[in-house]
């Protein structure tokens, strides 16, 4: 059943569509005020930046056609929208006030703004049937209070809410929508949530979801959970448009101009993704900082955002040595590494980088020198067949840039392929370096890491050294299900560079 709300009996998903506005069927009548607004209303939301403003120009009110007023009752010109369900329903059940009481209420911004019934509309309604799809509605018809037992009730809305709740109304009785436009979707969703229809809610974030999505729309879509009372009914839609951001600016450095324009809502959602097209996590370290300067220029507001939402994206174990030790302070690291767990903000899993991350231990005595491990997954060694290459990010020693570049290539005598390891010196300039360097791998059984090639070698800018094939065996022999190489699915190799003097 898609039905939310049942009490003392069973809601259906059922279509009662020929009982709408069928007197043979109902047990009240509704009727609708449609009020006049002021200049800020607008028909479609025109204007509208956000579900914010979106929801702002819709409030929905409702009142009994019998006005009952008590001493301890509050005038139902200050209850247009309340933030307590339960006050709402108490007081959304007044009479609307007669024409003197508003105008001696000037300081009522409900009375200035819907103070002319543009037009009325009465129909047949069955209490039961909006009673078991709505909480709002439930209350409204058995809350015990005289006025519950009227058989005229008042809705009161703007000109801009009529189509959403007719449309609402409708749905309530068939379990369906006219409505099939994004736009009208969205007036109906939020309709929905202010009369506490959640099946209605669900059904438009089907439909939202089904369209064509667009950044705008995303954007919007994002804001949903803040902006309404029942944020489980949309939260499919949010999670859509997550998907869609990440998904289209994957690549943010192409798409860099429009990134740096998107609020901090969109700018999570890209940073959450793994698939990020990036060089390196450096990058999006260094792309977060440049965001945030260009969207916070005040020092205090920027910390506060970096601090609070935007750290959590960034994934520091994958972070080169060298960048961490420009940025944040090994402090702060463990102090974002303890605030959440790695299943809440995935810091710990690794994106789909461009070149690989290595974990770098770097000696300074008795000899410069440097241990670097870099992790190779099966499926990144498949796709290296028949001549690819893989590079790691850059690691340093002695100020100067190396990286590490695994390869499928043909052996010598180019009789079969196999896997090769070589070492490589960034450019820059004419500077040479003298270098040890050795290559190891862990292997079954032990899973220690096992030597398998020395050399030395002095280095020039842009030139690389290794060994075409460093495990001495064809690729098919490697790559086997039997191979002693790939540890659970991970080969794991090791270099270790020393300056010689």
């Amino acid at each position: 059943m898609d039905s939310d709300f049942t009490r003392g009996g069973s809601a259906t998903d059922g279509d009662f569509g020929f009982a709408f506005n069928d007197s043979n069927f109902s047990d009240r009548l509704l009727r609708i005020e449609i009020m006049g607004g002021s200049a800020e209303d607008r028909a479609d939301g025109e204007g509208c930046t956000s579900i914010i403003d979106w929801a702002r120009h819709r409030d929905l009110s409702v009142g009994a056609e019998e006005q009952i007023l008590g001493s301890n009752q509050p005038d139902m010109d200050d209850c247009v929208v309340c933030d307590n369900q339960d006050e709402e329903a108490e007081a959304m059940v007044e009479g609307s006030p007669s024409g003197d009481e508003a105008a001696d209420d000037n300081e009522s911004s409900w009375s200035m703004d819907c103070s002319t019934v543009v037009r009325v509309k009465t129909l047949h309604i069955s209490s039961p049937i909006l009673a078991a799809k709505s909480p709002f509605f439930y209350k409204l018809f058995s809350n015990g209070m005289r006025e519950s037992e009227q058989r005229h009730v008042t809705l009161r809305i703007n000109t801009s809410e009529e189509a959403a709740l007719m449309e609402l109304l409708n749905f309530m009785y068939s379990n369906t929508l006219t409505a099939s436009q994004a736009p009208q979707l969205l007036d109906v969703l939020m309709a929905a949530d202010k009369f506490e229809v959640a099946s209605c809610m669900r059904y438009c974030s089907r439909q939202l979801r089904n369209l064509p999505m667009k950044p705008e729309s995303a954007l919007l879509y994002l804001e949903l959970p803040s902006s309404v009372l029942m944020a489980e009914a949309v939260q499919p839609l949010t999670d859509a448009a997550k998907q869609y951001l990440a998904a289209r600016y994957k690549d943010i450095i192409k798409f860099q101009e429009e990134v740096m324009a998107l609020p901090l809502a969109g700018i999570e959602a890209v940073l959450s993704s793994d698939d990020l097209q990036v060089a390196s996590e450096d990058a999006v370290y260094d792309f977060v900082l440049k965001w945030a300067r260009a969207q916070y220029p005040i020092l205090e507001e920027r910390r506060e955002v970096l601090g609070a939402r935007l750290a959590r994206y960034i994934r520091f174990p994958y972070m080169t040595c060298r960048k961490l030790k420009k940025g944040e302070p090994p402090h702060r690291q463990r102090t974002l590494a303890a605030e959440e767990s790695s299943t809440l903000n995935r810091r710990f899993v690794e994106r789909a980088y461009k070149y690989r991350p290595v974990k770098v231990v770097e000696f300074e005595l008795p000899r410069q020198q440097c241990v670097v491990y870099l992790d190779l997954k099966r499926e990144e060694c498949v796709n290296l067949f028949p001549s690819g290459r893989v590079y790691s990010q850059a690691f340093h020693l002695g100020g100067q840039g190396f990286f590490l570049s695994a390869h499928c290539n043909m052996d010598q005598q180019s009789s079969f392929h196999c896997f090769g390891l070589f070492l490589g010196m960034q450019e820059k300039g004419s500077v040479s370096f003298a270098v040890d360097y050795e290559f190891a791998a862990r292997s079954k059984p032990t899973e220690e890491f096992v030597s398998k090639y020395k050399g030395n070698y002095t280095f020039t800018g842009g030139k690389a050294v290794g060994y075409r094939n460093l495990f001495a065996i064809p690729w098919t022999s490697f790559m086997a299900e039997d191979s002693p190489y790939f540890i659970n699915g991970v080969l794991h190799l090791r270099a270790e560079l020393t300056i010689r003097h």
